[in-house]
C-alpha cells in the first residue's frame, strides 16, 4: 500500500491514516472476492487514528455485520496486530485487565479473529508504519466453508483457506495465512479427506469485478455525489447511507475530514431513515428528542444533515452528512439526492 498522504515530495511529520481512495480500493477487492465465493457481508477500513475511513455492506449482507467488521478493523489498526492475536491476548491475560481494555475501548466490542493491520509498505510487519486496519463480517462472511462452493476456490497453495481470511488476504494482496486456527478441521467437516493439488488452488486467483451489488452501487453513487458537492464547496465531510432500519450500507470520510463527522453522518442518516423525516425535524416531532434517541439503536441525531430517501413513496434509506455546519450538511445532502435520484 502507498504511504500516508502529504504534500508532493515532502516528509510527513505527523501520523496519517490511509487515504480514502486506497481504502476504497481495498474494500472493493474484498467485495470482488466475497462475491466470487458467494458470501454476503460488510467490509470496513479503519485508520490508524481509530477513525472509520470507508465501509461497504454487500447486498443482502444483513444488519450488524458492519459493526463487527468495524470493531475488528479498529483493533487491528490501533493495536497494530491481527485481531486474532488481540483475541489471544484478551483470553490469556487476567480477566480484570481484559475487561478494563474493553471498557476503555468501546470500539473493540467484538474482538473476533479476521482483522488485519495495513502498513505504508503493505501488511504490517513488513517494515512499514501501520496506517489502517481492515476486516469483514456479516450474514455469511465467516471462517466456515460455504456449502456448494468449488473447493479449489477456498484453497491456497493446496491448503484450506477459510473464506473470511481469504478475502482479506486477497484484498491486501498478501499470501494467505489463516487467522482462525481451525482451517483444516472445518475443511474436513465440509469436504472430508479431499486433497487439492497446489497447482489447482484458486483461492488467490483474480476475482472478476463484483457485478451483483445493485444496492451497494446505488449507495456508493449517493455518497460520491455528496462528496463531489462538498468538494465543490471546498469542504471535507463524512457521508453515510443507511438502510431503512438505520444499518449502514456505505460510509466514507473524505481525506482530511473531521473524524467526528463519521458519527454525525451515521446518526443523522439513521434519524432520517428510522423516522421518515429530515433529521432536523426530529426535535419538532418529540418534546424530548434526546430521550427518544436514547431508545433507538442504531444511533440517531436530531440536527440537520440527514434526509430520508424514498422509492415509490416508501422510505428505503437515509443519507447523512457530517463534519460541516448542520445547515450546509443539509444542503449538501439535498443536492446529492437530487442529482442521483430520478
Amino acid at each position: 500500500m502507498a504511504g500516508p498522504a502529504g504534500p508532493a515530495g515532502s516528509a510527513v511529520p505527523h501520523p496519517r491514516d490511509l487515504g480514502l481512495a486506497e481504502a476504497r480500493a481495498l474494500v472493493q477487492r474484498a467485495v470482488d472476492k466475497a462475491e466470487q465465493l458467494g458470501l454476503r457481508g460488510a467490509v470496513a477500513v479503519v485508520g490508524a487514528s481509530g477513525t472509520l475511513l470507508t465501509a461497504s455492506r454487500m447486498d443482502a449482507g444483513g444488519p450488524g455485520g458492519m459493526a463487527r467488521a468495524r470493531s475488528k478493523a479498529w483493533i487491528s489498526a490501533t493495536q497494530q496486530i491481527p485481531s486474532s492475536e488481540h483475541l489471544h491476548r484478551m483470553t490469556t491475560i487476567a480477566p480484570p485487565v481484559a475487561a478494563g481494555f474493553a471498557q476503555a475501548s468501546p470500539e473493540a466490542l467484538f474482538p473476533g479473529a479476521g482483522g488485519m493491520p495495513v502498513s505504508a509498505g503493505g501488511v504490517a510487519g513488513a517494515g512499514g508504519v501501520v496506517v489502517a486496519g481492515i476486516a469483514a463480517s456479516g450474514a455469511t462472511v465467516s471462517p466456515f466453508f460455504p456449502d456448494g462452493v468449488d473447493p479449489r476456490v477456498v484453497s491456497a497453495d493446496g491448503k484450506p483457506a477459510n473464506p473470511e481470511d481469504l478475502l482479506i488476504a486477497y484484498a491486501l494482496q498478501i499470501p494467505y495465512a489463516g487467522q482462525h486456527g481451525d482451517d483444516q478441521k472445518r475443511w474436513e467437516q465440509r469436504y472430508g479427506d479431499l486433497v487439492i493439488d497446489p497447482a489447482d488452488s484458486l483461492g488467490m486467483a483474480a476475482a472478476p469485478p463484483a457485478s451483483r451489488q445493485a444496492q451497494l452501487d446505488w449507495a456508493r453513487a449517493l455518497c460520491d455525489a455528496a462528496m463531489a458537492e462538498a468538494q465543490r464547496r471546498g469542504l471535507r465531510v463524512a457521508v453515510a447511507v443507511v438502510d431503512r432500519g438505520g444499518d449502514p450500507v456505505q460510509q466514507d470520510l473524505m481525506d482530511g475530514g473531521p473524524a467526528g463527522g463519521v458519527a454525525v453522518a451515521q446518526a443523522v442518516a439513521g434519524a432520517a431513515a428510522l423516522f421518515g423525516c429530515e433529521s432536523g425535524e426530529l426535535a419538532a416531532m418529540f418534546v424530548r428528542a434526546e430521550t427518544v434517541a436514547a431508545l433507538v439503536v442504531p444511533p440517531v441525531l436530531g440536527v440537520p444533515g440527514g434526509l430520508p430517501v424514498r422509492d415509490d413513496g416508501q422510505v428505503v434509506a437515509g443519507l447523512g452528512i457530517g463534519g460541516a455546519s448542520p445547515v450546509i450538511c443539509h444542503d449538501i445532502a439535498r443536492t446529492a439526492v437530487a442529482g442521483v435520484l430520478p
